[in-house]
């Protein structure tokens, strides 16, 4: 990525901010010590700014250089998956959180990397909603615990492996007169369920009778497809 994109990136950043009512550029000239012409001329692209600039910018408005980056960028340069020249795709085990949360997965949250052969993964079909998800890294597997195991039994087991497709966050049923099984983001981490909607809240029912049904409340501005981290494509049980 080039110093030039990363000033664009800067620029329309702060133009978010002034536009939400959060900064205006008398203000950014103030905590920096710029005259505000020289913020006026770098908003309206009339200049740009030196990295020591850039630095002032990015210190005053709690920003860093990784916040400017394209996560789809980083994603193609900075992918930890070792390259697959066979059959066979690498896809990455991590925590519940980190699924839930984290677009990319850095090494620091690999548990283990497990191999789906190719065209089985191609043959599955996303569904996403809301740009953003598009830049998630698509597919993950989390391990279930015995709670969450046995609530979805006999479907999956304790310590089963659920291979995530996160580029399905639709409500929209994947085969004809089935329910989806989605890993659902709650309390900061996945539980795995079916899930429909009432009114504003999210039902997310076990297939095991025996265990309650969570009713979760849809926060204002959100919609279901925020906390539907990916539906369950692939169930992998240890005999």
């Amino acid at each position: 990525m080039k110093f030039r994109v990363l000033q664009d990136n800067l620029r329309n950043t702060i133009w978010e901010r002034i536009e939400e009512g959060d900064l205006t550029g008398l203000r950014l000239a103030q905590q920096t010590g710029f005259k505000q012409a020289h913020i006026s001329n770098f908003l309206n692209r009339k200049r740009g700014l030196s990295l020591e600039g850039m630095d002032r910018v990015l210190a005053v408005q709690h920003l860093s250089v990784l916040d400017l980056l394209d996560p789809s960028e980083i994603n193609k340069r900075a992918s930890i998956l070792p390259p697959s020249n066979d059959e066979f795709q690498n896809v990455l085990l991590t925590d519940g959180t980190v699924a839930a949360t984290q677009p990319l997965i850095t090494s620091m949250d690999v548990k283990e990397i497990l191999k789906f052969k190719k065209t089985f993964l191609k043959k599955l079909k996303p569904e996403t909603e809301g740009a953003d998800r598009e830049q998630w890294e698509r597919f993950v597997i989390i391990k279930v615990d015995g709670r969450e195991g046995m609530s979805m039994y006999p479907r999956l087991l304790p310590g089963a492996t659920l291979l995530i497709d996160r580029h399905y966050n639709s409500l929209k049923p994947y085969r004809k007169g089935e329910f989806n099984m989605y890993a659902v983001l709650k309390d900061g981490t996945c539980t795995v369920k079916y899930v429909e909607t009432a009114g504003n809240h999210l039902i997310l029912r076990p297939h095991n009778q025996a265990y309650p049904i969570d009713v979760m409340t849809i926060e204002d501005g959100k919609s279901p497809s925020d906390y539907l981290v990916g539906r369950v494509c692939h169930v992998g049980i240890e005999t």
